[in-house]
């Protein structure tokens, strides 16, 4: 048996030398071994014997496909989980007189496609990623930044597989007389085999660059042709090599499962397996997340392409429901329209077809909130199979094709609302105690008496005042000050002295600023937000912490004038605004300063300074050097975030 062993160690170790020798141009092919040592006998005919001729360009490009498609991923999944590759792929085993007991059977079975996993990685990682590389830099004749897209995180893959991975069970197996178990090795490294999902999350896109830069750029294809064709790639293309990470992870988890089948029940190594299995199949889950993941982002893009990626529609956080035509009935027209509705986890989208469909194939008439929509079945003689959609923003009357069409269509609308109201429960969660009892809401005459409890972020998944989901782009979650309440930045966008914060400003929603300011809020602030400029210029000294008029220097300011009324303002006293007079109602440039570097002008006037932040610069020029010294030190405390007020330079805003 150690004959064997031997034996098999030197296969790994002259697959890894051809490796090496086929980076070389004109050296000589070694022995044929990948695929004695990577499949065993019945899995795949083995190449004949006899040096390998050197395929054309086309004859070795076209001995595999060339793209893989995400109903190829998916399948994947379902068919790697089952047994039945191993059934038809079973690794060959030679029984001797240390190696009867089925266990160790299995764990030698690991280790020897360990080792040829290993040799596969390194083929990726050192031959085809390297030179591949080396060509980009030297010729320039394709981006280095393809390359590196196109191989993700392998090198970090077969960095663990060949320094931790096999090492560990190459010594486990070793010393398997003394310490006869390998669940609990598998548990220490099994938390780092969930670096594959980034791998496998790239593979259709890697898939198919590796097809663009193959048919455009002719020295990328031929490092392809001349690795493909060695001794080492064993006739298979690279798209053929790079499915391997996918694989393997599902591989880990059968011959897992088939050794604690074969363990004692009293083995030691049980329960230290059984954990280990588990784990395996959570890095296992973990890649099929992100193969799954990667098709709804993909998905998802199409759709938004085909609607013309309008900029209140395209969100990553959506689902795509349902998509279908249908008919809508008209009450002008006596034959019912085509129409075509997607229908969203949050909304439904009634389109048209474009007639040119140049870019986007349809065009947006009519969005509608899932939120407080109602669907019904009509009982309508004239147009049969017709339904009823009716949301805040409008109400259709629809016809399907068929009976198990309209059954469908409402079946999913009702689930997506269903799912609505379910999230909306949160909000009774969102004021229950620790005990289940409703907390009482502050008292309105005890706001800002006292500091609020706040609503965990947890506990709610939208504004609790406008009631909009949250997301963590467009529509973040903030607390308000006085009554604790989490909600959205346009909800929350006023500011309200409160007593308990010795009279500091804090950032309070609509609700409390109404009532701790008595300031009515005018009629249409539900559908037109106060525009961030719209900031009254404050021309006295006593309401702002400066003001003066500076001279805009540069182009940066474009048509606003070469000189400008700049004010820091009392109540909001991190942000310059730059109105064209003193008596402006609103600015024409608003400069939030948190972060800035405040620095003189490269000129060599001693009157001019900048404001400079990740390739932002604005120029000013002051009248005279001491309003230049007092803009300076204003413009640099407000750059390290200080307020009026306050003891340091913390702040209470989200």
């Amino acid at each position: 048996m150690e004959g064997v062993q031997k034996e098999k160690l030197a296969s790994v170790s002259n697959l890894v030398t051809v490796f090496e020798n086929c980076r070389t141009l004109g050296a000589a092919p070694g022995a044929h071994v990948l695929e004695a040592t990577h499949h065993s006998p019945g899995c795949r005919p083995s190449p004949p014997s006899g040096p390998w001729e050197r395929p054309s360009v086309g004859e070795a490009l076209g001995s595999g496909p060339r793209t893989v498609s995400r109903r190829y991923l998916s399948s994947l999944k379902n068919k790697l989980s089952s047994g039945a590759w191993r059934k038809s792929c079973q690794p060959g085993t030679h029984p001797g007189p240390g190696m009867q007991e089925p266990e160790k059977k299995i764990v030698q079975e690991l280790l020897e496609t360990e080792q040829a996993y290993v040799a596969r990685l390194h083929l990726l990682d050192q031959v085809f990623f390297q030179e591949l590389l080396k060509e980009a830099r030297s010729s320039k004749a394709f981006p280095e930044d393809v390359v590196r897209l196109i191989f993700s995180n392998i090198s970090s893959i077969y960095q663990f597989h060949a320094q931790f991975f096999l090492p560990e069970l190459q010594r486990r197996l070793d010393d398997w007389s003394a310490t006869p178990r390998i669940g609990d090795v598998i548990q220490k490294l099994a938390p780092f085999l969930k670096m594959y999902s980034e791998y496998v999350k790239n593979f259709e896109r890697a898939a198919e660059l590796l097809a663009t830069w193959t048919d455009k750029s002719p020295q990328f294809q031929e490092v392809l042709t001349r690795i493909q064709s060695s001794e080492a790639s064993g006739s298979l293309t690279l798209q053929h090599h790079m499915l391997e990470p996918v694989q393997r992870i599902p591989r880990y988890e059968l011959l897992l499962k088939e050794y604690v089948q074969k363990l004692p029940a009293e083995a030691s190594d049980r329960a230290d397996a059984q954990k280990a299995l588990d784990m395996i199949f959570s890095a296992a889950q973990h890649s099929n997340a992100a193969i799954t993941e990667m098709e709804r982002l993909q998905e998802l893009w199409e759709v938004y392409q085909r609607l013309g990626l309008e900029d209140d529609i395209v969100d990553p956080s959506n689902t795509l429901l349902r998509e279908g035509p249908v008919l809508k009935i008209s009450f002008r027209r006596s034959d019912p329209m085509e129409r075509y509705l997607f229908l969203f986890n949050n909304m439904l989208l009634y389109c048209v077809p474009r007639v040119i469909q140049v870019g986007a194939h349809f065009q947006v008439r009519t969005r509608i909130d899932v939120a407080g929509m109602k669907v019904r079945e009509l009982t309508d003689a004239e147009f049969p199979h017709s339904f009823l959609v009716s949301g805040k923003q409008r109400t259709l009357e629809l016809q399907a094709r068929s009976q198990e069409e309209m059954i469908s269509w409402m079946q999913a609308c009702q689930a997506a609302i269903d799912q609505i109201e379910k999230r909306n429960e949160t909000f009774k969660a969102a004021v229950q105690g620790p005990e289940g009892d409703v907390q009482k809401e502050l008292q309105s005459e005890e706001l800002g008496l006292r500091a609020p409890q706040w609503v965990r972020d947890k506990m709610v998944t939208m504004c609790m005042r406008c009631q909009e989901p949250f997301n963590a782009l467009t529509r973040r979650r903030h607390h308000c000050r006085a009554c604790g309440y989490v909600v959205c930045g346009r909800c929350s966008d006023y500011r309200a002295e409160l007593k308990y914060d010795d009279n500091r400003p804090n950032r309070v929603c609509f609700s409390c600023y109404t009532f701790l300011t008595g300031n009515v809020l005018p009629e249409d602030k539900d559908d037109r937000r106060r525009h961030i400029l719209e900031k009254g210029s404050t021309a006295g000294s006593e309401q702002s912490l400066m003001c003066s008029f500076l001279q805009l220097v540069g182009d940066k300011w474009g048509k606003s004038g070469s000189r400008g009324w700049c004010v820091i303002p009392r109540d909001d006293p991190l942000v310059l605004y730059v109105y064209a007079a003193p008596q402006d109602i609103r600015a024409h440039t608003s400069i939030p300063l948190l972060g800035y570097q405040v620095t003189a002008g490269p000129q060599g006037d001693p009157r001019v300074f900048q404001l400079q932040q990740s390739g932002q610069l604005y120029t000013f020029k002051a009248e005279t050097e001491e309003l230049r010294g007092r803009w300076m030190k204003a413009m640099e405390r407000a750059a390290s975030g200080w307020s009026p007020g306050e003891p340091n330079d913390g702040d209470l805003s989200d």
